[in-house]
């Protein structure tokens, strides 16, 4: 037979996804409680599958959600998932320890990436995950919510045009009190610390909230409970310099609660407060404006943005190379608290 008489309908071709299905790595808190409500309220994406180490928990989640056997996995057979068509994201909910392994992994897979911040607890983490991603073609978006959100996304644009002219300083404060005594947060090995968890929220708010990058910091670390905190810091203070002499303080702590953005500019402020609650956003500025848009989910619209950009090859709001600007001053930040001394930024 030839070309031209070959018929055409004998060909398939494969139909482009409407909606992608995203499979949670990790059942604890944060995805049981909030992504898998919010992914009965998205329109780009929805749950297709789940990945943990308890058999119960595979069980229960795969009646709750009536989840398909072979969309089950544990970690031992997580590399099988990439001979699953109907798994198109693995959304990385673990300690950020595991951030890389398993970002990478999944890139192996052929499935896009989604991971929690913060990204990785080292810069070279956040390297290795951006190159694998890379490599396979996959995109990588790390979970920056606050990067979605309305009120946010209105003071960066306050920022870009510089609405209330040059920035001349900031201030962010993130904290609330935890009483747990054993937990991963509270260990170095697992990622620990505030800087590991809270300490992202300030630091990626003074970056957004003024749109420049830090050339120096000076920190400090300290603890009220010796007793629970003994591997790792329960608050963080730090300072940050900018070019052109732009200055930034920012706090971050498992001790107190505190949750306020302001950026001073020379014609005036902006604010908000609180700036990454789960709901409730509301802001401020010095003209009198009032920023208080909401959004049904955040969690929702974060994972419906990420995966519109994936169906139609837009850039992401908030890709690896966000989380990783943050790790290299989180890294500073460290070397700060252990010299003492103001560290420059490379």
């Amino acid at each position: 037979m030839t070309m031209a008489s070959r018929s055409w309908a004998a060909i398939t071709v494969p139909k482009k996804k409407e909606r992608l299905g995203v499979a949670l790595v990790g059942l604890g808190y944060y995805s049981t409680d909030i992504l898998a409500p919010a992914l009965q309220l998205t329109t780009n994406c929805h749950l297709a599958g789940v990945v943990s180490g308890t058999p119960a928990k595979l069980k229960a989640w795969q009646e709750r959600y009536r989840l398909p056997e072979a969309n089950l996995y544990n970690y031992g057979s997580f590399d099988t998932i990439a001979n699953n068509p109907e798994i198109d994201v693995i959304y990385i909910v673990l300690p950020s320890s595991m951030h890389a392994e398993y970002t990478i992994r999944a890139a192996k897979a052929g499935k896009h990436v989604w991971c929690e911040k913060p990204m990785a607890p080292s810069v070279r983490d956040c390297e290795a995950m951006i190159k694998a991603c890379r490599d396979n073609k996959v995109s990588l978006a790390i979970g920056y919510r606050m990067h979605h959100e309305p009120n946010t996304q209105q003071i960066m644009k306050f920022r870009r045009e510089q609405k209330y002219g040059k920035v001349i300083s900031a201030t962010a404060e993130a904290g609330y009190m935890d009483p747990r005594k054993d937990h991963w947060k509270q260990k170095k090995a697992m990622g620990g610390g505030v800087m590991g968890d809270m300490g992202v929220y300030p630091l990626n708010a003074l970056r957004y909230g003024t749109g420049l990058e830090p050339i120096a910091v000076t920190a400090k670390a300290s603890t009220t409970r010796p007793e629970i905190y003994t591997e790792v810091e329960e608050t963080m203070n730090f300072e940050l310099d900018f070019p052109g002499g732009v200055t930034a303080v920012g706090e971050a702590s498992f001790g107190k609660r505190m949750n306020k953005l302001r950026v001073t500019n020379a014609n005036g402020w902006y604010e908000l407060a609180p700036f990454q609650s789960y709901s409730g956003i509301k802001g401020s500025t010095s003209d009198g404006l009032v920023l208080d848009a909401t959004v049904p989910n955040q969690q929702a619209k974060q994972m419906d943005d990420d995966a519109a950009a994936i169906l139609h090859d837009t850039p992401l709001l908030a890709p690896g190379e966000e989380g990783l600007r943050d790790t290299i001053v989180v890294e500073a930040i460290y070397r700060s608290v252990a010299s003492g001394q103001k560290v420059s930024i490379g």
